[in-house]
């Protein structure tokens, strides 16, 4: 008998509910099932889980990381209550599995730290962040609470970019240099709005835009659709004004990736021709498109070319010279890495830095950043998590098609912001703020919540 080797890199093959059986995490679930039966307050179990996340996704962009800490500790108590009070088996999915994987190295990285105190500190921020992940999946599996989650935050972004776009109008003070001075751009405005940051706000709205473009197919009605392309619109325009031009190539590679599922959802519709010549087509006009706009709008052009001016662009270099210290810090601590959390780097980063470099944020990698924090064992996980998260996604798409279930464009938005949040997180540090943070976990567990109950309790069939 042979197992498809995609199925197994996705932990599809898994026999979760042989592992539930035996585990001893999954003998607590239900100790409270007989008080959930007679609470008034549990018969609204779910609303009230969506309620938690949304305070903590609404209050991440306008405060402070220990106001955004309790409520994710408040996530996390009544996530542990919720699987307390459980009437059915633990709701495990392969995305839990990997997740447990990548927590479990990240221990084995803090045990290790050379700055012990410091790890277990980035440990437990870290770990924050799974509860609320856990607490989403749990009680987003609703269509109808996850409508009313997504819908919160899509005009919570209206919101937001439409204070972004009132400062690129009336302008707004630079709290930073960030734009290179020598540039004809140097006293250009970047809006910032609420976040204090403009590459920080351009990846806030990248899921905002992703999930707005899935609200112009799943809301019904004229006024909903109008809301939706209109949020659509401003989230748009007010990324463009960021100037951020990691959340510009997040944008154009989020854009990619949603097509492609829109074309696999609507491929039986097309005819022949444009099954055919669709992708070519659009890829070549949004190719034409962007190439005329490089060399008609100048601030555009000038932020291109700074992409590739090397050295000779100053945020270029910063990041160069910070990879660079990076590299050689990895190649000291290769195996498990110098330990979670932002407070770790600041130990240890000036250590290696070079001169007129001391005051770095972070690796400006989310890829380095995993490597030099948890190793490449921890970076391994890192990578399995985005795979089983991704087969995982496909295989739901496919039987949501098969159903004709409109959710699917969540979770087709869900894949593709992911990938665009992935993309800025490459070359910059804004990964870790708990307003994108937040996000990114909540992209997984919209992922994780298509998962059908029997998932949950049997392991998938294995094919011949």
């Amino acid at each position: 008998m042979r197992i498809p080797g995609w199925q197994q890199v996705t932990l599809q093959t898994v026999p979760l509910s042989r592992w539930q059986a035996g585990s001893w995490l999954s003998r607590g679930v239900g100790l409270l099932g007989m008080w959930r039966t007679s609470s008034w307050l549990l018969r609204w179990a779910e609303p009230l889980g969506v309620l938690l996340i949304a305070i903590a996704l609404g209050f991440a962009p306008f405060f402070d990381t220990t106001l955004i800490g309790v409520l994710l500790i408040a996530c996390g108590a009544y996530w542990a209550l919720l699987t307390l009070a459980e009437t059915e088996r633990l709701g495990m999915t392969p995305i839990h599995l990997a997740i447990g994987l990548y927590w479990g190295l990240m221990i084995v990285a803090t045990a290790f730290s050379p700055e012990k105190k410091v790890a277990l500190a980035g440990l437990i921020k870290f770990s924050l962040f799974l509860l609320f992940f856990l607490l989403a999946a749990r009680v987003l599996r609703s269509p109808r609470w996850r409508n009313w989650l997504l819908t919160g935050y899509l005009n919570l972004s209206l919101i937001i970019s439409g204070y972004g776009l009132r400062q690129a109008i009336h302008g707004v003070d630079q709290l930073a240099t960030w734009n290179d001075p020598t540039s004809p751009l140097a006293d250009s405005t970047r809006v910032y709005s609420y976040l204090g940051n403009p590459n920080l706000l351009s990846s806030y709205i990248i899921p905002a835009i992703a999930f707005s473009l899935a609200a112009c197919f799943i809301w019904r009605g004229t006024v909903p659709k109008f809301l939706a392309l209109t949020t659509l619109i401003v989230n748009t325009a007010c990324l463009y004004h960021t100037g951020s031009r990691g959340g510009w190539i997040a944008l154009i590679l989020t854009a990619v990736v949603f097509f492609l599922l829109l074309r696999y959802w609507f491929a039986d519709l097309l005819p022949r021709f444009w099954r055919k010549w669709l992708i070519p087509m659009v890829f070549g006009t949004f190719a034409a498109a962007l190439m005329a706009a490089i060399l008609t709008v100048e601030a555009v052009r000038l932020r291109v070319a700074s992409i590739f001016a090397g050295r000779g662009d100053s945020s270029n270099n910063y990041r160069i010279n910070v990879w660079e210290s990076v590299f050689n810090m990895i190649g000291d601590y290769p195996l498990v890495g110098i330990g979670p959390g932002n407070g770790v780097f600041k130990k240890v980063y000036p250590l290696y830095a070079r001169a007129g470099f001391e005051n770095a944020l972070g690796a400006y990698s989310i890829f380095l950043e995993h490597i030099l924090e948890i190793g490449w064992f921890g970076f391994a996980s890192f990578l399995l998590l985005l795979i089983v998260t991704v087969g995982e996604g496909l295989r739901h798409l496919k039987a949501l098609r098969a159903a004709q279930n409109l959710q699917a464009f969540w979770l087709m938005a869900a894949l593709a912001s992911g990938v665009g949040l992935l993309t800025q997180g490459m070359f910059d540090t804004v990964w870790y703020r708990p307003a994108i943070n937040t996000l990114w976990w909540l992209m997984v567990a919209i992922v994780a919540s298509f998962a059908p109950a029997k998932d949950a309790i049997a392991p998938q069939p294995v094919q011949e």
